[in-house]
């Protein structure tokens, strides 16, 4: 017994056989045969259907076999899943040499069993031979690249599909590495405004800030949370921000059971609720109130960031980093089965609104 090899990149490593994909590959095969059959009664309707169906399905199926069976057992490319060089060609001509012997002897017997030939009938003149070996022929080199050009393409597909994927987690983590220095200087920044002005509630604030960069920090190390953890982290960011903006900060959170264990990326809500405290409330003197809240649209998980500030005609500097930030992170995500929209607010201030696909 030989000991096994390790595969190199180019090399399909050991599986099962999947039993599944041989049984549809079996059917798409005598369906082919079905169709090569009624092709032959085509030309020759004054003979019975009955001997060209036997033979054709017999020699397909047991070509079928010996190609789709027997590849298994060669060290196959991790393209196509055939063998490679001279291994994968004999394999096919030795399928149809052993496919038409073996099918048609079988299907001689058969049909001198049920009466369709007498004894002998069955044989073929040299003209006749020589169409029956070329039918052979042709139809088990089509079949085979067939499914060959099916293994290589579906392949590729795949290939294509990781190389989108890998495209789109280095998209997130660009936008992820730029979103978290962003989040620590903004913070640093209202505590440095503090600390001239109000050097105790600067202390407090410190003291806040450290526990909340603890905690956001190491959950931006994993690509997801709870959306129970989200909405802590931003309960944290909003007690941090009500140290320095006093009573002109208040809030509510609003997050229903039946969401909370709902997967979701992480610091997904703390840049659009940033958004609304440098654009909508900082600048209004009275400072004003934020709602988070969640709720379910069928398939959809719907995220709401209110805020009764200056509003988006007033407000200066734009809707900033945030809305952009999340905007992408989404659409890296979830593609098409995501949204973010930033509208007025029916009481005045801003209402930036997400939804994307729920994963419960």
């Amino acid at each position: 017994m030989t000991p096994p090899r390790s595969p190199d990149a180019t090399e399909k490593p050991v599986t099962q056989i999947d039993w599944i994909a041989k049984l549809r590959h079996m059917l798409q095969v005598m369906a082919f045969a079905l169709g090569i059959a009624m092709l032959q009664y085509a030309f020759m309707p004054d003979k019975p259907f009955g001997p060209p169906l036997v033979y054709s399905l017999l020699i397909a199926t047991i070509t079928w076999a010996v190609i789709d069976l027997g590849r298994e057992f060669f060290p196959s490319s991790a393209e196509t899943g055939w063998p490679k060089g001279w291994a994968a060609l004999a394999l096919v001509l030795g399928a149809i040499v052993l496919g038409y012997m073996a099918g048609t002897r079988i299907a001689d017997a058969l049909c001198q069993y049920y009466g369709w030939y007498p004894p002998n009938a069955g044989q073929q003149d040299p003209a006749q031979l020589r169409s029956s070996i070329l039918i052979t022929a042709i139809a088990g080199i089509v079949g085979s690249f067939y499914f060959y050009a099916v293994n290589k393409s579906a392949y590729l597909q795949r290939k294509m599909t990781e190389a989108r994927q890998h495209a789109s987690e280095a998209r997130l983590k660009l936008l992820e590495t730029q979103l978290e220095p962003h989040m620590l200087f903004n913070t640093l920044a209202n505590l440095r405004a503090l600390i001239g002005s109000d050097p105790q509630r600067a202390q407090v604030m410190l003291d806040h800030m450290i526990a909340y960069l603890r905690a956001t920090l190491g959950a931006s190390l994993a690509p997801t949370h709870t959306l129970q953890a989200e909405f802590d982290r931003v309960r944290d960011y909003l007690a941090l921000m009500a140290v320095r903006m006093g009573p002109r900060l208040s809030y509510a959170l609003t997050l229903p059971d039946d969401l909370a264990a709902c997967p979701v990326p992480t610091l997904l809500l703390q840049p659009l609720v940033e958004n609304c405290i440098k654009h909508g409330l900082e600048p209004k003197i009275a400072g004003g109130h934020i709602a988070v809240s969640a709720h379910r649209e069928g398939d959809w998980l719907v995220l709401d960031v209110i805020d009764n500030g200056v509003g988006l005609a007033s407000a200066p500097g734009g809707t900033g980093f945030g809305v952009a930030q999340v905007r992408e992170r989404l659409a890296s995500i979830y593609g098409a089965a995501s949204a973010i929209e930033l509208v007025a607010a029916s009481a005045g201030g801003t209402r930036a609104t997400a939804r994307f696909a729920l994963n419960l």
